[in-house]
């Protein structure tokens, strides 16, 4: 099954689709640290820099399984104005564009919870709309990470989009077979990696799930785990959430501890081997707008399976066909 990845960021829905089978084509990111990160982590995928506006699919017509991504958040976001699609970030024209030139049998778009609200309600109906003309049916649905093993309260819209003879195989995979870690199972090793002695004391203290991670945009937000709400939502987890550390804890360190960079990559489901690039702010904001690798294994698995069950039918169906003619 051949994918592409739009907007890929540092690649965690790409990681996760990679791990339902897929093979990327291609994949299309504008920002230049995250790019390195694909680059680093998969060098054998092709990452192309740039605007997805100025990136076109139809040399891909008839080649593509699934076209999938993350359009930009802001238009959406509860954080900012809500534009929508007045905004001049909103990417969803973009994306419908290129279903349009390659023709994929299966399209997946992730966004922020925001979109879900009322207010958007006529825009997603628009969206589908569009979709359905060009032979497509839809499905909006809500993902929360923590349901798919994440221990993150992170909740995402996701586009779901198959030619009507793949969408009657296709289910949404429900999630919640196993519990996620709690924050101090998951990053103890990490904490304790540098000697800290108040690593299992803490990892016994932080005993919940955590936020959602906010990664915040080139304009607005740092290295940081938030606004308040946030922080004190850290704070209970015994975690400083005002700013990262470039290092895990030492020996005799005391007090609330900080998390780095690799440390919010975990909380946000990429595996450890997984590297993000460039410094520590942007580094962060790459993993703090992800989205989780195993959500996106999930639903990529569930829709790989849809198209692989129309694949065997039909092949099964020429093969008895040619049966009957000898």
């Amino acid at each position: 099954m051949r994918s592409i990845e739009i907007c890929a960021g540092a690649g965690g829905q790409a990681l996760g689709l990679e791990q339902a089978g897929f093979e990327h084509i291609t994949l299309v990111e504008i920002d230049s640290a995250a790019c390195t990160t694909l680059k680093t982590n998969r060098p054998h995928w092709n990452v192309i820099q740039g605007d997805i506006k100025a990136f076109s699919a139809k040399k891909y017509e008839g080649l593509v399984d699934l076209l999938a991504g993350g359009v930009p958040c802001p238009p959406f976001s509860v954080a900012g104005k809500q534009l929508g699609q007045h905004d001049e970030r909103d990417l969803f024209p973009e994306a419908i564009r290129l279903v349009r030139e390659c023709k994929p049998k299966a399209v997946m778009l992730e966004n922020v919870h925001g979109l879900f609200g009322p207010k958007f309600h006529g825009y997603r109906e628009e969206i589908k709309k569009e979709l359905e003309v060009l032979g497509y049916r839809c499905m909006w649905e809500l993902a929360q990470a923590n349901h798919f093993g994440v221990p993150q309260q992170r909740k995402r819209t996701i586009l779901i989009a198959l030619k009507k003879e793949y969408m009657n195989h296709f289910v949404w995979p429900m999630g919640g077979v196993a519990s996620p870690p709690t924050i101090g199972e998951l990053l103890f090793d990490e904490m304790a990696s540098s000697g800290w002695e108040g690593a299992e004391e803490w990892a016994q203290s932080a005993d919940g799930i955590a936020p959602t991670l906010v990664g915040g945009s080139k304009k607005h937000g740092g290295a940081d785990l938030g606004p308040t709400r946030s922080r004190n939502a850290w704070a209970k987890l015994c975690v400083d959430g005002r700013g990262l550390a470039d290092m895990p804890p030492e020996k005799g360190f005391s007090g609330k501890p900080r998390l780095t960079v690799k440390m919010a990559a975990l909380v946000q489901g990429f595996p450890s081997e997984w590297k993000i690039t460039g410094k520590k702010t942007p580094a962060y904001r790459q993993v703090g707008n992800a989205f989780p690798p195993p959500v996106a294994k999930a639903i990529g698995s569930a829709i790989f399976k849809a198209l692989s069950t129309v694949s065997e039918e039909m092949e099964v169906g020429q093969y008895e066909k040619t049966r009957s003619s000898v």
